[in-house]
């Protein structure tokens, strides 16, 4: 819900969670071979998951960013009203 609150200079970080999900990957398909290597499937299998999910991380990030800025409401439109009865 719009508050009217908002910064006008908000911004995002996406750049800054595509690096971190990037960085990830690259530890992630690394702890994956050296505990294949070293014969621990157990933590092989960990880090294999960790790297699923920050693939998808990466993912996702990189499907906002390509979508660009969104629809923001300037400061002549008022905010919303709380509906009525809620939280009371």
């Amino acid at each position: 819900m719009r508050t009217g609150s908002e910064p006008m200079t908000a911004r995002s970080a996406l750049r800054m969670r595509f690096w971190l999900s990037l960085w990830g990957v690259a530890w992630a398909i690394f702890g994956t071979a050296a505990f294949a290597l070293a014969d621990r499937i157990g933590w092989a299998a960990a880090c294999a998951v960790l790297w699923l999910v920050a693939t998808v991380d990466l993912v996702v990030v990189l499907r906002h960013i390509r979508q660009g800025p969104h629809y923001q409401p300037g400061p002549d439109v008022p905010p919303y009203r709380p509906p009525e009865g809620r939280g009371r």
